[in-house]
């Protein structure tokens, strides 16, 4: 049976070099354990802004810490062209895996540049990028750290252990977008999450019994004292600096809904599991395929506009 696996562990934050030295050092490792799907979470390289839902000036106007914390994570983002994803893919072709990761991306140069994506990409056993997927809408305060995605990854990459696909955080509340993911006939989704809280395992859970798939719902640690400097806190925190902020959470779901490995919180841990031959996830639909009998295409119609603006 195949084996997948994932990483909830916290990158080296707003350190590009670091954090990529410690994901290849994951991937050596578990692909020499015999894991086919190596999956990190949301923003893994090189870390999800999550002072954005605890300091107490971030939302002022023109504030310079503020200003300085977001060149950082510019400064530690990636691009298409960048050697930290050929770095990526060269591990995923010599190790002969396939690589989920969630990244802060940007644009160089032309149409783009400026702005960071948060963004989730795929790469195949054979060193191929074979998906980017910009989070269609940032979540709450995250719009002032990123920009808007496009429907350009909302697609299934064909792999030897299944189709695999993936949406990032709050995007598996949007019910045309898991629709469109749907339809795409994945077998194993992928979620990445900063932690995967109660509602974000409901969220999860119910992609995998409505989308008769397996769903590897990834969180990251996360400490107080990986906050940037300059962002004023509450007491409760900054008297706190060991703190975790961020608590993992990762799981990974049966197209049943109900949990293979359950949820871990609190722990740098390698969630991992065997799990059968997708083949017979097709017995699933039998009772529920939102894509099939359960549709209704005389009743509704959905487009999607597929086009990579940046």
């Amino acid at each position: 049976m195949p084996e997948i696996a994932i990483v909830q562990a916290s990158p080296v934050y707003n350190d590009i070099g670091a954090s990529l030295d410690k994901a290849l050092t994951y991937i050596s490792k578990l692909a020499g354990d015999g894991v086919q799907l190596i999956v990190f979470g949301e923003c893994w390289l090189s870390g999800y802004p999550a002072w954005i839902d605890y300091g107490l000036n971030v939302a002022h106007w023109d504030h310079e810490p503020v200003k300085l914390a977001y060149q950082k994570i510019f400064e530690n983002s990636i691009s298409l062209e960048s050697s930290e994803i050929q770095q990526l893919q060269a591990a995923a072709r010599e190790n002969e895996v396939c690589i989920v990761i969630g990244v802060n991306e940007v644009i160089l140069e032309g149409r783009g540049n400026g702005t960071i994506f948060n963004s989730l990409l795929t790469i195949n056993n054979e060193g191929e990028i074979a998906n980017l997927h910009r989070k269609l809408m940032p979540t709450f305060n995250e719009k002032l750290i990123y920009g808007l995605g496009d429907g350009a990854g909302l697609k299934v990459v064909e792999t030897p252990i299944g189709k695999l696909g993936g949406l990032i955080c709050w995007e598996h509340w949007m019910p045309l977008t898991r629709q469109a993911m749907h339809d795409a006939a994945e077998d194993i989704h992928v979620a990445v999450w900063p932690s995967v809280k109660e509602m974000h395992q409901v969220a999860s859970r119910h992609y995998a019994f409505e989308g008769r798939c397996y769903v590897m719902a990834a969180g990251l640690n996360m400490r107080v004292s990986d906050i940037p400097e300059g962002i004023k806190l509450p007491e409760s925190l900054s008297a706190n600096p060991d703190q975790l902020i961020l608590n993992g959470g990762s799981c990974i779901i049966g197209p049943d809904g109900k949990f293979i490995v359950e949820p871990v919180f609190g722990e740098t841990e390698i969630i991992r599991a065997k799990i059968p031959d997708t083949s017979e996830l097709k017995k699933e639909k039998m009772s529920l395929s939102v894509s099939g009998h359960y549709q209704r295409p005389d009743v509704f119609g959905l487009t999607i506009n597929k086009k990579r603006y940046f």
